[in-house]
């Protein structure tokens, strides 16, 4: 091989290593710090801290919606008082962070979102994030499904952009308090 070439061959692989490099160290550092944020909205309705959580999110008015089960709707459409009324949307879009948390800190109940599965896909940037989750309401399994979040790097930190979920309830009541 030409002298000249195998040099400027040498000088691209050494440009090429370093920030391979420094890219995976970051993907990891990112990963680590999506994995607190996980924590602190999983701590934030345990401990019912509306402040804690409302700093994980990008703005207040992010897309928050969820989608019931084809079993679960059917289940709430045949408790109504007047099932001849047209069937309401599966699909809910009106709820907000602070809705959501709100909720949790008027409820005199030990609630708690529990996640497993946990999948995160970022390339430092921007991120999603998808895992399984149950919300308990003291010891009643309220509800589960699938939760995906949409996330970005800002200059404060991974702010949450999107929160979208499937809702499976539970077919049993409530235990009786």
């Amino acid at each position: 091989m030409n002298p000249a070439v195998a040099a400027v061959c040498l000088a691209f692989a050494l440009a090429a290593g370093p920030p391979q490099q420094a890219r995976a160290a970051d993907t990891a550092r990112s990963r680590k710090e999506i994995e607190a944020v996980i924590e602190t909205f999983r701590t934030a309705i345990l401990e019912k801290d509306k402040a804690a959580f409302m700093k994980l999110f990008l703005k207040e008015d992010i897309t928050w919606a969820s989608v019931l089960s084809d079993t679960s709707a059917e289940m709430l459409y045949a408790s109504r008082p007047k099932p001849e009324l047209p069937h309401p949307s599966k699909v809910s879009a009106r709820g907000s962070p602070a809705g959501f948390i709100d909720f949790v800190v008027q409820n005199p109940a030990r609630l708690e979102e529990t996640f497993s599965k946990v999948r995160i896909d970022t390339d430092g940037e921007v991120a999603q994030v998808w895992f399984d989750y149950t919300f308990t309401v003291g010891t009643y399994k309220q509800n589960w499904g699938k939760e995906g979040w949409q996330l970005l790097r800002t200059e404060s930190g991974w702010k949450i952009a999107s929160v979208v979920w499937s809702q499976e309830l539970n077919p049993a009541p409530p235990p009786r308090p």
